[in-house]
């Protein structure tokens, strides 16, 4: 029996250590998944803007319904997504003066008040949703936005990396302020204002991924992306833009040589790395297939209020189970603003895990 048992400990050791390395495996960035927020800045739109809208477009005014909490609160909470919508104003005043102040005014309403600073005037790139009608957010200027996320870092340096995704918003709005166009100058203001802000330690840039690689989707097929670990307490950005304002973005970043932001490009570009795809169930196993091949995909898990409303959580577990890395909402909290129990966050209440 002694011999027996003597012959078995080299197996139980050989398991025990077995377990142990599994167990201690490095996790890829690619590995986890993590919820964050849409439209990660924005203040709830004024009662007043809302009626108006309501009288020219309810679907509209429903839409836009929602508000976030400020971003440091947003992270601390463990939210690791977030996302910055920045508008073209190089000279400053542009959108000093929103319509919607005057449309409340002319109800007979006082405003809440606004720009108190004059951050507005100041040039350099602005953070709001949409010019004249849903201008309220917590930071105006884009820099004082990345300003507080590095504050943020700097004191919780060991934190998961945070996702940030980039609209670069010029779509003109009927009977609104026209926007500044997104030039290649103007896009590239974009990664000049993050690194005046965020040190390059700060960055997952695509050349920290690409290594020795020839383009980024070479290096995230082949070898993957970087260990979790190695990138701790850092920002990772992505240009979440149309065909034509990416090429132009790549115009001064060929081969996203020297550029701050990952771009949104489809599977077998040489760019591609780094995927937005918001239908988690019309497109999941597309999503599926993306994610087992070693791509990072972020999908969204309601929008527009819809499913807050009616408390539809189908397409929240959908995004789950796809397997998309960043899962954006707007209701980690319930809303406030209309009656909903619709909360988004994993089975234990946390918001990011290890796929």
């Amino acid at each position: 029996m002694t011999k027996r048992i003597l012959l078995s400990i080299p197996v139980v050791v050989g398991f025990l250590i077995s377990v142990n390395f599994i167990q201690k495996a490095p996790v890829k960035l690619n590995e986890i998944q993590v919820i964050g927020s849409h439209n990660s800045y924005k203040i709830a739109i004024e009662k007043g803007i809302l009626d108006y809208l309501e009288k020219m477009n309810p679907a509209i005014s429903q839409s836009l319904q929602y508000e976030h909490i400020p971003l440091s609160d947003q992270l601390d909470l463990g939210l690791r997504n977030l996302e910055l919508d920045v508008s073209h104003d190089p000279k400053g005043g542009r959108y000093a003066n929103p319509k919607g102040l005057e449309i409340m005014k002319s109800q007979g309403i006082t405003p809440m008040p606004y720009d108190e600073e004059n951050k507005l005037l100041e040039p350099g790139l602005k953070l709001f949703h949409a010019q004249d009608i849903d201008f309220r957010s917590h930071h105006l200027l884009f820099k004082d936005a990345l300003g507080e996320l590095l504050t943020w870092s700097n004191a919780n340096p060991d934190h998961t990396p945070i996702f940030i995704l980039i609209n670069a918003k010029d779509s003109p709005i009927p009977g609104m302020l026209a926007p500044l166009p997104f030039t290649a100058s103007a896009l590239d203001s974009i990664d000049m204002e993050i690194r005046s802000v965020l040190p390059l330690e700060k960055l997952i840039t695509p050349e920290l991924v690409m290594g020795e690689s020839k383009s980024l989707e070479t290096a995230i097929l082949a070898k993957g992306w970087p260990d979790h670990d190695k990138v701790k307490g850092r920002f990772l950005f992505v240009l979440d833009e149309n065909e034509v304002k990416t090429n132009r973005y790549l115009a001064n970043h060929p081969d996203l040589k020297d550029a701050v932001l990952f771009v949104n490009v489809p599977e077998g570009n040489s760019n591609a790395g780094f995927m937005v795809i918001n239908d988690p169930i019309g497109s999941f196993e597309k999503i599926q297939d993306l994610v087992a091949k070693g791509y990072m995909i972020r999908t969204r898990a309601d929008s527009d209020t819809k499913q807050a409303r009616t408390n539809d959580y189908s397409q929240f577990e959908k995004a789950k189970a796809s397997g998309a890395q960043v899962i954006s909402t707007d209701y980690y909290y319930p809303s406030q603003l209309f009656e909903s129990t619709y909360q988004v966050s994993f089975d234990d209440g946390k918001f990011e895990r290890i796929k």
